[in-house]
């Protein structure tokens, strides 16, 4: 392949790895402005959607001027097509993480109550699955990935946990019903950020190695 296409291949690597690094940065701003009950943060947070957006537009544009211009093979056409996929996670992500952001508002208005289930726990895991899930890209690591890929079902154990909690609380007390399905709206938003981070992860797998891994366990 030519220089030329090196040069694209790089600078598709990099832009890669920033958005990478915002999408990181803001699943753990969207978190703690939640838990802080921060309205400031998370408009903050609404606001900057659109520069994801746009990154990822770009993304999907050079991915495809690469395959239009230069038709690469091999491990070069697996490096692209996985990057076109990982970029798609990274967006949704992004959204999620802005859905997030828009419970913060709901519930900063509202009367607080003590949330049902350990959303800190899920919290916490969900933001462990982003990194490591990352630095197996960065790193180019298929061991850390599918590391990422186990953690998976902690996660949806934990969802699944908040469903019924939350559940049996509305029971209880049926006046609060509206602030506990924003809480377990949440876990679900996490649920799905861990979703998408396996998503990269698996991606990650097949670039390293050709594998598709999302039907293996």
């Amino acid at each position: 392949m030519p220089k030329h296409f090196d040069l694209e291949i790089e600078k598709l690597k990099k832009k890669t790895l920033y958005l990478s690094a915002i999408v990181e940065e803001v699943v753990q701003k969207a978190f703690k402005a939640f838990e802080e009950r921060n309205p400031k943060v998370a408009k903050e947070i609404i606001e900057g959607d659109i520069e994801i957006d746009r990154i990822e537009v770009d993304l999907e544009e050079d991915c495809l001027k690469i395959l239009a211009l230069h038709q690469p093979v091999a491990i070069d056409l697996r490096f692209i097509v996985a990057v076109l996929k990982i970029n798609s996670d990274l967006e949704r992500i992004g959204d999620l993480a802005t859905n997030m952001a828009e419970r913060t508002l709901f519930l900063a208005s509202h009367q607080h109550i003590t949330v049902p289930f350990d959303l800190h726990s899920l919290a916490e895991k969900t933001q462990t699955m982003v990194r490591r899930s990352l630095d197996s890209l960065v790193n180019l690591d298929a061991n850390m990935a599918r590391e990422v890929r186990r953690l998976d079902d902690e996660v949806d154990r934990l969802n699944r946990e908040a469903f019924d909690r939350v559940k049996e609380t509305i029971r209880r007390q049926p006046d609060q019903v509206d602030i506990l399905i924003a809480y377990l709206s949440v876990s679900r938003y996490l649920e799905r950020i861990a979703d998408h981070a396996t998503n990269i992860a698996e991606d990650v797998i097949y670039m390293i190695e050709g594998i598709i891994a999302r039907h293996r366990s």
